[in-house]
């Protein structure tokens, strides 16, 4: 068995010279910093008072999701002699926020289209994803279902 270790640097931006003494005295913006990769400028949902043109933790748990999937499928597709052309995933998901503010997920749907170079690669196009979900190290991280709805063609 491998480890794999991970670092990340959240730095709290949001200060605007009163910190936190009130709830509406501060901003939720951040970033995360992870060494010789782009800066990600993050907040919260604009439901919790974040700002709406910066990314949000909700946002990247569900982008992390469907890209893991991605690469696994991609994968699994190269080594089982299926050749992807095109993919694209429209993922959705869906959050619960109880009346005490705690919150949790309750699925996601990844929605991919792929497009294959081959008619006959379609039926197993489509099968490489129950793979991909089980090697997902994200999906295999998390408590709630990952749903996938793939829609699958062949290139002309």
């Amino acid at each position: 068995m491998k480890e794999h270790q991970y670092k990340a640097t959240i730095e709290w931006t949001g200060n605007l010279g009163s910190g936190t003494d009130h709830y509406k005295n501060y901003e939720r913006s951040h970033k995360v910093s992870i060494k010789d990769k782009v800066i990600i400028q993050g907040s919260s949902d604009p439901a919790f008072r974040g700002d709406p043109n910066k990314h949000n933790p909700e946002d990247l748990l569900l982008a992390s999701l469907s890209s893991c999937h991605m690469l696994w499928y991609l994968h699994f597709c190269s080594v089982n002699n299926v050749i992807v052309e095109a993919y694209i995933d429209h993922a959705t998901a869906i959050m619960i926020e109880e009346e005490s503010g705690r919150g949790f997920f309750k699925e996601v749907v990844l929605s991919p289209s792929i497009r294959v170079r081959q008619p006959e690669m379609i039926a197993k196009a489509i099968a490489l994803h129950q793979k991909a979900n089980e090697y997902c190290f994200i999906a295999n991280s998390v408590n709630f279902p990952v749903r996938h709805l793939p829609q699958v063609s062949a290139g002309e």
